[in-house]
């Protein structure tokens, strides 16, 4: 447990400034000053270029002090601080507070980036929408006939998704036919939410429905449409003040692709037909042609080698890349599939092509940890120090959030993410993707309202499972709440197709049902509605600063600053009503979702907050 009154690495008396530091930055160090301590020495430790440093911290009335500067290379710092007493013992202070005697402490995190690269705000700034491109918005039912894959589509857009297997295999190729002008045609509803940024999950031919088996990273997929739809659906969009990201899915094909060929759908000749293959080195075979790395082991995702100059140069460094095409077509970003699984120096390398392409690209990453110490396949990666990705997909914060939604305390989502917010540099932190659900996760709606833990029933009954009237409501009321959290918090708050109409759904695939149109929860679009309105209205919301006010059981009080402009946020996940007194500094106060107006007494702001509500307060 840390002692505020010896050294907190988020208090400004403590250290300065704030969180992870430009390369080159001065860091100044203050402790408070333990009972009999005579001496204390700070301990560094680089992660990157394995060099330990300590420093004598000089002694004043009140602790110990010194200034560290931080190295001219990206880097973490591991630190803490060496106590010596007087009566000749040593005890180490890190992470967890004071170690036992004798014993190492964890240390702090201090994450050293680089801070000449730039990272664009327009994604940040705005409300990301991201779309299940065969679930959306159909026009007709498509004809699968000639296309690759044994396809199917079912008659009724309202038809529950297919989940059976196929001869023991879960095939996904059950289709409902959405495609890119289906997409155009909503866009006006996209822009009644105030969406700025649509992100697309995979569009490029493949043969499931998920389209995560690539098998032709040159062609949409026919189902969605032609590249001149793409094309459409980018210049459409802009002209409504949107943009398009795409899925970069670079860790793995399709075992059908061109490059692969298992089963000959392409008149090329694929790294499964011969040696000879121009892709047979992006492959790595234990047994040609059947046995190979493969995706998680899922032989119909064979691992392509990341590295394979051929395949850089195919994916990332030739003119015409795969990057570099994509984004001329009219594409303003790349959100990439299991970052995790590409090297460091293949992520550095597309940045570096995107950006060359279009000044203001962003490259996105999925991690679901915190992204910034994340070792993955025995490697500390460097995803946030200024050379790979721009932000990552902030998966701590919707872990956290669901968490204190289903009764956990509200302390427990503050300290996650002001960690998060110490260890990411700040256009990271304000960039990352925010969400409440994906495409990879149970709907929000029916993890706000579910009683139990539905994992102990089986595939078939959580298929056909819905929320009952009394947990719809409670769903709903808990959603509201998540949701002006997410449309409030730092970061681009995105949001699921369907989400904001109350679709429900287990695991995948029963999260993919088709969008309800004509039977949308219109009280619950309208919230939406209303915080997309609020947040592409108020800078604060998009840009400001955040200071927590209250966390604790069901409570969570924070505000948001930029400039003269503030907004409060006030939400009771509680089961009962909590009262609030609040300094404030005008005559009124106004909810602006509810629109009510609070009068303010002797500078104070007195409100009693319902069981699982909340309030934007701003100034009336």
């Amino acid at each position: 447990m840390l002692d505020k009154s010896i050294f907190h690495p988020r208090l400004s008396i403590h250290k300065t400034p704030f969180g992870a530091v430009p390369t080159g930055t001065a860091v100044h160090f203050s402790t408070g000053l333990p009972q009999q301590a005579v001496s204390c020495t700070l301990s560094l430790s680089s992660e990157f270029h394995s060099t330990n440093r300590r420093i004598s911290m000089a002694c004043s009335m009140d602790g110990f002090h010194c200034t560290y500067t931080a190295p001219d290379d990206i880097d973490l710092i591991w630190y803490t601080f060496l106590f010596s007493f007087a009566d000749g013992s040593t005890r180490q202070y890190g992470a967890d507070g004071f170690s036992p005697d004798g014993e190492s402490a964890p240390p702090f995190q201090l994450t050293v980036y680089d801070g000449s690269t730039q990272t664009p705000d327009w994604f940040g700034d705005g409300i990301t929408y991201q779309i299940f491109p065969d679930r959306f918005c159909r026009l007709e039912k498509p004809d699968p006939s000639g296309m690759i894959g044994n396809r199917w589509v079912h008659d009724d857009w309202n038809e529950p998704v297919a989940y059976q297997a196929e001869n023991g295999v879960i095939t996904n190729r059950d289709f409902f036919g959405g495609s890119l002008k289906g997409i155009l045609s909503r866009l006006d509803y996209l822009q009644s939410l105030s969406v700025s940024t649509i992100y697309l999950n995979p569009i490029f031919e493949a043969a499931s429905n998920h389209r995560y088996d690539t098998c032709d990273y040159g062609q949409i997929d026919p189902m969605l449409g032609t590249e001149r739809d793409f094309r459409l659906l980018c210049s459409e969009a802009k002209k409504r003040g949107m943009r398009i990201i795409l899925d970069g899915v670079f860790n793995h094909t399709g075992s059908g692709s061109r490059y692969f060929n298992a089963y000959g759908w392409y008149d090329t000749v694929g790294a499964a037909q011969s040696k000879d293959s121009p892709w047979y080195d992006w492959f790595t075979f234990t047994h040609w042609p059947d046995d190979y790395s493969a995706w998680w082991g899922i032989k119909t995702l064979p691992q392509v080698q990341e590295s394979h100059p051929s395949y850089l140069d195919y994916i990332i460094e030739n003119n015409d890349s795969i990057v570099r095409r994509w984004l001329r077509a009219g594409a303003s970003g790349w959100r990439l599939d299991v970052a995790d699984e590409l090297p460091d120096s293949f992520i550095e390398k597309l940045r570096t092509a995107a950006t060359e392409e279009k000044k203001d690209a962003i490259v996105i990453g999925e991690v679901w940890e915190d992204g910034s110490n994340k070792i993955a396949y025995g490697q500390r990666r460097k995803y946030l120090l200024g050379h790979e990705t721009h932000s990552l997909m902030n998966y701590p914060f919707r872990m956290s959030a669901i968490a204190w939604l289903q009764g956990g305390d509200a302390m427990e989502f503050m300290e996650t993410m002001e960690t998060i917010r110490e260890h990411y540099p700040p256009a990271a932190f304000y960039s990352s993707m925010n969400s409440l659900g994906t495409h990879d996760t149970p709907r929000i709606l029916t993890l706000c309202g579910q009683s139990e833990d539905l994992s102990k029933y089986d595939r078939d009954w959580r298929a056909h499972y819905q929320l009952s009237h009394n947990e719809l409501q409670r769903g709903l009321r808990r959603l509201k709440l998540a949701s002006t959290l997410l449309y409030t918090f730092p970061g681009s708050p995105t949001v699921f197709y369907g989400d904001e109409v109350g679709l429900q759904g287990c695991e995948d695939p029963f999260n993919r049902a088709p969008f309800p149109w004509g039977k949308e929860n219109t009280a619950l679009l309208a919230h939406y509605r209303i915080l997309g309105k609020l947040r592409q209205s108020r800078s604060s919301l998009r840009k400001g600063s955040i200071e927590y006010l209250r966390a604790e059981g069901g409570l969570l009080v924070f505000r948001r600053t930029y400039g003269k402009e503030f907004t409060l946020i006030a939400l009771n996940n509680g089961t009962s009503d909590t009262e609030l007194s609040l300094p404030w500094h005008t005559p009124l106060a106004k909810d602006a979702l509810s629109q009510q107006q609070f009068a303010v007494q002797n500078g104070m702001l007195h409100i009693v907050l319902p069981p699982e509500n909340g309030m934007v307060l701003i100034e009336s």
